[in-house]
């Protein structure tokens, strides 16, 4: 009993001894790899900041290696590899994320909204819409549902995104009526023998929207329902003023058809005493010179315009028609003219700032719906 007591006498020291020794060691270590994962963490920081990607890249996979249970720094390490394109790399650090059972619901449901991301950066847009249908009822939602949108407009799937523009209109995130009617117009187009009633349809979605108006009047001018289309520009130009101006062109050419010239003269006349615009003005030039009038020469409506608004384009049409001193000279001094007015009579999108010819609904630079103003770039 002696023996055994003294032995337990004996052991104890050396037993408190041993776990002390190894206490020591193990906090060595964790403040040993406490050290080196935040300098990683820091450096990777540092190199960010000073936009070197790659050796950032570097630094937050040396600290996810060192700790890989840190979602945050995947989160970090998954987002800079999908700002330099690397999606792959992308995808797979956010699906490790959610392969990860310990993951909170929090961090998991945006490792899905950063994995939804990656396809869509990286054009993957079936594989985009399943990751952005799994964010319904999260606080992503909204942010999923915009994204659902734009990928439907990409891939021209006018009803899909109908219907999410409607979710969306209903969760309070805008009005997307105007972008309704514009997804029926484009259904109209593609779909010639329903275009009557999709047009009709866009109407009443957005009464105050120009172009259904327009293409409800380009499609009865085509079947040769001309004073129809003209009554239809004019219900446009009271429901949409600020459209005016593309509105005038197709007007002019309905009223002469449907001989109806001085009235829309007259209205016309009135709207450009209020708010003239380079398309009204040739609007009204060109009905003058249809009404056969000899009261007035029609291109003296040029001078009035540039008695209003220093329009080098307004210049332009009335030197085409005058008589110059040396007229020899004349198609020179028309060519450079013209060719100085081009690029002010374009159309520039309040977006991006892409310009072209003609005006569109949607800019194709940015994809933004009724970006382009009706004015041209000489009036903005």
């Amino acid at each position: 009993m002696e023996f055994e007591l003294g032995w337990i006498l004996l052991g104890l020291p050396l037993a408190f001894a041993l776990g002390w020794l190894a206490s020591r060691l193990d906090l060595r270590q964790w403040r040993l790899e406490n050290r080196q994962n935040p300098r990683a963490y820091f450096r990777g920081l540092n190199f960010l900041l000073n936009e070197q990607q790659d050796q950032a890249i570097d630094a937050f996979i040396e600290a996810v290696q060192n700790d890989p249970d840190t979602s945050e720094l995947h989160f970090a390490l998954g987002n800079l590899f999908r700002r330099r394109g690397e999606y792959e790399r992308a995808v797979r650090v956010h699906e490790h994320l959610l392969a990860r059972g310990d993951l909170s619901e929090a961090d998991r449901q945006r490792a899905q909204h950063a994995l939804a991301l990656d396809y869509l950066k990286a054009g993957l847009l079936d594989r985009a819409d399943d990751a952005l249908l799994k964010l319904e009822g999260t606080p992503f939602e909204q942010e999923a549902r915009l994204a659902r949108l734009a990928n439907y407009e990409r891939s021209r799937d006018w009803s899909q995104a109908a219907a999410i523009a409607r979710q969306l209109d209903q969760q309070g995130a805008g009005s997307f009526s105007t972008r309704l009617a514009h997804y029926l117009c484009e259904q109209a187009s593609a779909e010639p023998a329903k275009a009557q009633s999709l047009l009709e349809q866009a109407l009443r979605t957005a009464p105050s929207a120009a172009r259904p108006r327009l293409e409800l009047a380009a499609l009865q001018q085509q079947r040769g329902e001309s004073l129809s289309a003209m009554n239809s520009l004019l219900e446009g130009l009271a429901a949409a003023p600020a459209a005016i101006p593309l509105l005038v062109s197709p007007l002019v050419k309905a009223a002469i058809d449907a001989r109806q010239v001085l009235p829309v003269l007259d209205r016309l006349k009135s709207l450009y005493e209020t708010d003239p615009s380079i398309d009204l003005l040739e609007a009204i030039v060109r009905l003058e010179s249809a009404s056969g009038s000899s009261s007035s020469n029609p291109r003296d409506w040029y001078v009035r315009h540039l008695g209003q608004q220093p329009s080098l384009v307004a210049a332009s049409r009335w030197i085409a028609g005058e008589k110059l001193e040396h007229e020899q000279f004349h198609p020179l001094v028309q060519r450079a003219l013209d060719h100085a007015v081009k690029p002010l009579t374009r159309y520039r999108c309040a977006a991006c700032g892409f310009e072209a010819s003609q005006h569109f609904w949607q800019c194709p630079g940015c994809q933004t719906w009724d970006s382009y103003p009706a004015r041209r770039v000489e009036e903005l």
